[in-house]
């Protein structure tokens, strides 16, 4: 039998993870091993650095000695939660709901160990499996019943949708969400004897729905708890860059991508994050937090914090490759860092670079001639000329010292690029297809 190794609330706390608790929470956590669920909207196949909080949250209450539940809500991902939104959610299919879940299960692996023999090994439900056979005169019947809609109007979700500052109302389909949720909180209350529900602070009048169907139904006692809303020291959106979301899986953001967000965050937030993101014990953090404040602008707690995180998200390896990769925009790397650098890694480093489109039936062509007239690097023949003779340009970071330098099909990087270096700081991408 697993033993309870540590109070996971208090845990939480000096975390600064916990934003409500129902009353007897921590009782009934240090009273025995006890399993807990966190649920997963199922929209995408990757998981996004907003779900990170209640995965951190699984990935400790696992660690203490208790039973993380990751639940997909594949039925509920169908109808949409009306939590703090506008509008409603697209439905999904059942194949592409399917591909989603296995993926988002590859995902969590990294974080909770679901294979081990341990009593407290995670398990990954899909409300979609119990909720698919059940008819709708069976809902209204077996659960709709239990709950009145005096309690359900009075939830902060559901008022702040029908107050009427919001144009488009709210559906039934949206109504109905919440005891739904509930529904999962009672099946899995059942068949998993799960005690407990976790999410972030915006769910807290969902999962008190399913611990009063609970009562209700069951006079079972259930238990509820949620995490503060992660946000940035300058009110803007946690994870939302002006490229979108920030991913989980390599395909849609690539590790370098990903490292490079959590080292360019301020020192503020930087200080809330080392302790909601990582597994570093509260001497480590308090320590580091302690040397950065010494010297805050080598951003020592910046780069702990994106090595850790990218570590426990995408492997030693890929931390390695992204820290190779941030020194060769921003420190005095070789040509062979550069031609390590896989496709998708290169383009990121170099994003938003100035790019040229050529053909590669132009190479071989003499240096001057590409970069002064068929590209527009150089704005004249005399000025590359200069400068190649002034050691200030570089190809594929290696310096070009003679104005007669011939480039080829031999210089291009995964067979389409060359880079051109221009002083210290002016990059260029000469782009050749077929």
């Amino acid at each position: 039998m697993v033993k309870i190794s540590k109070n996971f609330v208090k845990e939480l706390e000096w975390r600064g993870m916990i934003h409500d608790m129902m009353p007897g929470t921590e009782e009934q956590l240090m009273k025995e091993p006890t399993s807990a669920y966190v649920g997963i909207d199922p929209t995408a196949d990757s998981l996004h650095i907003g779900h990170l909080v209640s995965i951190m949250m699984l990935k400790h209450f696992q660690n203490c000695g208790h039973r993380p539940i990751a639940l997909v809500g594949g039925a509920t991902g169908m109808i949409g939660d009306p939590s703090m939104k506008s509008s409603e959610r697209n439905l999904i299919d059942e194949a592409t709901l399917r591909h989603n879940e296995a993926a988002i299960k590859r995902q969590l692996s990294k974080f909770l160990d679901f294979d081990s023999e341990a009593p407290n090994a995670a398990k990954l439900v899909n409300n979609y499996d119990w909720m698919k056979d059940f008819t709708f005169l069976d809902f209204i019947r077996d659960i709709g019943k239990h709950i009145t809609v005096n309690y359900m109007m009075s939830k902060d979700s559901v008022r702040k949708r029908i107050s009427g500052d919001e144009r488009e109302g709210m559906s039934f389909t949206e109504f109905t969400y919440q005891l739904v949720q509930g529904y999962d909180f009672l099946w899995l209350y059942e068949h998993e004897g799960c005690k407990l529900q976790m999410g972030g602070s915006d769910q807290w009048g969902n999962i008190t729905t399913g611990t009063e169907l609970i009562r209700r139904k069951l006079s079972g006692e259930a238990f509820a708890m949620t995490c503060p809303l992660i946000t940035r020291a300058d009110g803007g959106k946690f994870g939302k860059t002006e490229q979108g979301n920030i991913w989980l899986d390599a395909r849609y953001t690539s590790p370098y991508t990903f490292y490079q967000f959590w080292l360019n965050v301020s020192d503020e937030d930087a200080q809330k994050y080392i302790r909601i993101f990582t597994m570093l014990t509260r001497e480590e953090v308090e320590a580091a937090v302690a040397e950065h404040l010494q010297a805050p602008h080598q951003r020592n707690l910046q780069k702990l914090l994106a090595k850790e995180i990218t570590v426990m998200v995408h492997g030693e390896q890929e931390y390695v490759n992204a820290l190779n990769a941030s020194s060769i925009l921003f420190g005095n790397a070789t040509s062979e860092a550069l031609k390590a650098l896989d496709e998708q890694t290169f383009l990121s480093v170099f994003e938003g670079v100035p790019r040229f489109e050529l053909r590669k039936e132009q190479l071989p062509s003499d240096i001057i001639e590409m970069l002064a007239v068929t590209t527009s690097v150089f704005p004249s023949k005399g000025e590359c000329r200069k400068m190649i003779q002034g050691g200030g340009l570089s190809i594929n970071k290696e310096k070009v010292t003679e104005t007669d330098f011939l480039l080829s099909k031999e210089h291009l990087l995964d067979d389409k690029y060359i880079l051109v270096q221009k002083g210290k700081k002016n990059y260029f991408i000469l782009k050749f297809e077929q």
